[in-house]
């Protein structure tokens, strides 16, 4: 996952280091708020009574990170994926990108996982012992669901393969293209239109193998921006004027949206399950904002991050050197912190922003830095 952020005979890009290290707060956040809110699964929900404002206030924040945060991470995946392919060749990148992607995944299964689900969660036949429960864990085939947030290195190694297949078959040898408002409002378009034909026939919430398979249109179309961009050097030649135009474009209509689409659409009158699947045109609005937010938001997040974050400071790089063991290894930190603040009474939002900053700063303050000392998982956790 993680890559050297740096361009074509260039310095490194600091600020891609601290966007990926922030993504992944988010992830942290984005998890932390599920355990408290009605919306999206997780190892331990608290199901708590919310009113009205509380309920808007999960379901907005949630809805929003959901529909850039994951997009960005496989568009700077992308990015980085062009260099390393010329560097290393089709069997050195496939290579690396198993190490890379792969064994955390299986390490996450088969180990990290269910520890999570049977000492924590409770959730994994906790009954029997530990190892019975594997036992009938992997002899179910439940194993192949049990990837947790790790869902994004199978799919990243697979969208990897494709990549080295295409270029192994001689394409993406051409001239970089640059990037103009006209390419990218063609692309918004593709994304939506492809957004609303999946959710057709695969409501949005279902998981494939623990993939939400309703993102997923947004998700290639990002990694495959991500290469254009890495062979275009767009993350420095893209003028701030024009990322800024964008931001505000995309993400602005996405913002003057949100209530209206909710309102108009019978969200708060039990209508929800219109915009998540079907011919009917919540589900078209829903998926036109979805890629509005992913478009307007990435652009955001990257021209602020180049313009106010691209220091290289002493705590960037610590942040960045542990972001994505924090992101192996921050659900039985998650878990454990969200048991642990049962007695408290700080109500839903309070449980969930102690729990966030909780579970973020034994992320990488203790847990990540602890475990990438052990050198097997320091070859493999960076």
């Amino acid at each position: 996952m993680r890559e050297d952020a740096s361009g074509p005979g260039l310095g490194r890009l600091a600020f891609i280091d601290n966007v990926r290290a922030s993504m992944i707060v988010l992830v942290i956040g984005m998890h932390a708020a599920v355990t408290y809110s009605p919306f999206g699964r997780w190892y331990v929900r608290e199901h708590p009574t919310l009113d009205f404002p509380r309920i808007l206030f999960f379901l907005t924040f949630q809805a929003f990170l959901q529909g850039f945060f994951m997009a960005l991470l496989f568009f700077v995946a992308g990015c980085f994926a062009p260099g390393a392919y010329d560097r290393k060749g089709f069997t050195g990148f496939l290579r690396d990108r198993c190490m890379r992607l792969g064994v955390p995944a299986l390490l996450y299964v088969f180990l990290i996982g269910p520890l999570t689900e049977y000492y924590l969660a409770g959730s994994l036949a906790a009954r029997n012992s530990f190892g019975q429960a594997m036992e009938a864990y992997v002899a179910s085939g439940r194993f192949l669901s049990g990837t947790g947030p790790l869902w994004f290195c199978v799919a990243l190694l697979i969208f990897s393969a494709a990549y080295a297949l295409w270029r192994a078959s001689g394409a993406g040898r051409g001239q970089p293209h640059d990037l103009t408002a006209s390419g990218v409002a063609a692309a918004m378009c593709a994304m939506a239109a492809a957004t609303f034909l999946v959710k057709t026939a695969i409501p949005s919430g279902t998981a494939v193998f623990n993939m939400q398979l309703a993102d997923f249109p947004s998700y290639i179309a990002m990694f495959a921006a991500g290469i254009a961009a890495g062979r275009g050097d767009w993350l420095r030649r893209v003028p701030s004027g024009f990322a800024v135009r964008m931001a505000l474009c995309y993400g602005g209509a996405a913002v003057l949206m949100w209530w209206p689409l909710l309102v108009l659409g019978g969200a708060f009158s039990g209508n929800g399950a219109a915009y998540g699947t079907g011919w009917r045109w919540q589900n078209a609005a829903a998926s036109l904002w979805a890629n509005l937010v992913c478009i307007g938001f990435s652009f955001g997040v990257l021209v602020a991050f180049r313009r106010f974050a691209a220091s290289g400071s002493r705590f960037a790089r610590f942040m960045s050197a542990n972001a994505f063991a924090v992101y192996v290894i921050h659900p039985p930190i998650l878990v454990a912190v969200t048991l642990a603040l049962r007695s408290l009474a700080l109500g839903p939002l309070g449980n969930f922003l102690l729990a966030w900053g909780l579970a973020a700063g034994l992320s990488f303050g203790l847990a990540a830095p602890l475990v990438r000392r052990w050198p097997p998982l320091r070859a493999i956790l960076r």
